[in-house]
């Protein structure tokens, strides 16, 4: 078999598909946007299972698109990284204008699934799509608030679900977004310390400071402190129909207090390991606080 029949075996399309939209990363992000329209369905806005799938795959496309045009513009700096460089692009398996044309159709498709559901939702998976591609991208190798502004685009999942719920922006949704928001500094820094020296081959500097030191460290802990804030702020009356009771309010000051051990620890130890460690338990901690939210609202 040669190599142009090996490329084309629908395996291998499969797999190259699944690296270029890191379909990994992508259903975690569809799950915060499923949490956050189960989050928003009410007797007002009931729950429907056409809106939730659209959504789903609308959520998967947009997601899909920004890491597909992030790997075409990133190609030859991908290639110098050891995690990177296997990917589709920087590898020669797939054509960057091949890629390209994968990032435009999954742009389209998911922009008309989510104006399907209501314009606002497709207005902000546009705005993620330009945010993370045309701003957070560019800026990867100039400043360290790189991480600020892709922030942004990241913390638009959770919300997005609700507007999708609603198609109403307000305190819930923006309640949404701001825990998302923090949480992506703890976990992005966390990345960007323990692949510190392959980050470094690229001339992408991920960490506040640029480098692994007490004052990064310090920057991990107080931002995880403002995610724990945010993550029990329903709790206390003031976001509107977002509201989680004393129990689930506790189980969640638990988890960010789990998460908080691990960036003191990551301050303490300052090792890659560390980091890593704390890494896992960010994404267990988005994921175990959408389930709370999710599980206090259809028990109460």
């Amino acid at each position: 078999m040669n190599t142009v029949t090996a490329s084309l075996h629908p395996l291998k399309i499969i797999l190259d598909f699944k690296e270029i939209t890191k379909a990994g990363l992508a259903v975690s992000v569809v799950f915060s946007s499923i949490a956050g329209y189960l989050l928003g369905v009410s007797d007002k806005n009931p729950f429907s299972w056409l809106t939730l799938f659209v959504l789903a795959v609308g959520g998967y496309c947009m997601v899909g698109a920004s890491n597909a045009f992030n790997q075409v513009i990133e190609k030859d700096l991908d290639a110098l990284m050891d995690r990177t460089k296997n990917r589709p692009v920087p590898s020669g398996r797939m054509a960057p204008n091949v890629a390209l044309f994968v990032a435009s159709a999954l742009t389209i498709t998911g922009l008309i699934l989510l104006y399907w559901i209501n314009p606002k939702s497709a207005m902000f998976g546009a705005i993620s799509i330009f945010l993370y591609t045309s701003v957070y991208t560019p800026l990867k190798a100039v400043t360290p608030l790189s991480v600020f502004v892709g922030a942004f685009p990241g913390a638009i999942p959770f919300m997005l679900g609700w507007v999708s719920a609603t198609n109403h922006f307000g305190i819930e949704a923006g309640t949404l977004f701001l825990i998302q928001f923090f949480w992506q500094f703890p976990h992005f820094w966390a990345i960007g310390w323990f692949l510190y020296e392959d980050y470094e081959k690229a001339g992408f500097f991920m960490l506040p400071t640029g480098q692994r030191d007490n004052r990064t460290a310090l920057q991990i802990i107080l931002y995880t402190l403002w995610l724990i804030v945010a993550s029990i702020l329903p709790s206390f009356g003031y976001t509107g129909q977002l509201y989680i009771s004393t129990p689930a309010t506790i189980a969640v000051l638990l988890l960010g207090l789990w998460m908080l051990f691990y960036a003191v620890k990551l301050y303490r130890l300052r090792t890659p390991k560390a980091a890593r460690v704390l890494m896992l338990v960010s994404v267990s901690y988005i994921t175990l606080l959408q389930i709370i939210y999710i599980t206090d609202k259809f028990l109460r």
